[in-house]
């Protein structure tokens, strides 16, 4: 053995550089945005987080989310992990990303986060929030946020049409095709509920998960049952099929529906 090769066996192992672990929650305008997830083709709200990281690192940083959310979908309280190889207190982690990011999107709350905690393996459930304005004009400033809806909508049948949701259910018929293969289309929805201020009709629906499009394509589905274009049991009756989805099922617009908390304990309706 050459007394190179002898110095290279016996050297000390490399050290693993240092770095920290930390969560933030996030809320985010997603009008301007193709989504949460980077793409190479748009811009995505995980892009801006990461160049504002980088910045703040000196060096590349990967957020991981909670989730997806699609264009134009808003959210309150997204969660995300990420690690940094510079020691910076949370307090000032937010207090620099915020100066860095866009208007649009916010740091609201930055933690350090257990070695073993994943923003999305982690969770116990979601709560998502849909919004749908009923009056003969739809203020300007809400058009972003809320989906208007001209036609007088029947809240007593919306309500007992979501009740049907609730419990352990194959989703099949209300979820949009993907890039990924759904094989278990099985989820629980702990809550559904529709709530009336005035003009303004808000679903609330929890649960400890969801496919894709799928909180879209049952807001779609309620506003239906609103109109009076469908019965309330016909949510029961799509969900026994287990059939995918046809075009009875309309997807609800993204601008009206907001990812409104992750939750990672276990959560009831």
């Amino acid at each position: 053995m050459s007394e190179g090769a002898a110095d290279k066996k016996n050297a000390a192992p490399a050290e693993t550089p240092k770095r920290w672990k930390y969560k933030a929650v996030i809320a985010y305008d997603g009008t301007g945005y193709s989504g949460w997830q980077l793409q190479g083709n748009a811009l995505a709200v995980q892009q801006v987080v990461e160049d504002a990281l980088t910045w703040l690192d000196m060096a590349p940083v990967r957020i991981y989310g909670s989730s997806r959310t699609d264009a134009g979908v808003h959210a309150k309280g997204f969660v995300g992990h990420f690690w940094l190889t510079k020691h910076i207190p949370p307090a000032n982690v937010l207090r620099a990303v915020n100066s860095h990011l866009p208007e649009a999107v916010r740091f609201m709350k930055c933690s350090y986060a257990k070695e073993d905690f994943n923003a999305q393996l982690s969770a116990r459930g979601k709560e998502y929030r849909y919004h749908i304005y009923h009056a003969p004009i739809m203020p300007p400033h809400l058009v972003p946020y809320w989906t208007y809806c001209h036609h007088p909508l029947d809240i007593d049948a919306m309500r007992k049409a979501a009740s049907y949701f609730v419990g352990e259910h194959d989703f099949r018929s209300f979820a949009a095709a993907s890039d990924k293969p759904m094989d278990n289309c099985v989820r629980r929805i702990f809550s559904c509920e529709v709530k009336k201020s005035g003009p303004k009709y808000t679903i609330i629906v929890r649960g400890n998960g969801f496919l894709y499009k799928m909180v879209r394509s049952m807001a779609g589905f309620l506003m239906a049952v609103g109109k009076g274009v469908e019965k309330p049991e016909a949510v029961k009756e799509l969900l026994e099929t287990h059939a995918p989805r046809t075009a009875r099922v309309e997807t609800a617009p993204g601008r009206g529906l907001f990812l409104w908390k992750v939750f990672y304990k276990d959560i009831k309706a």
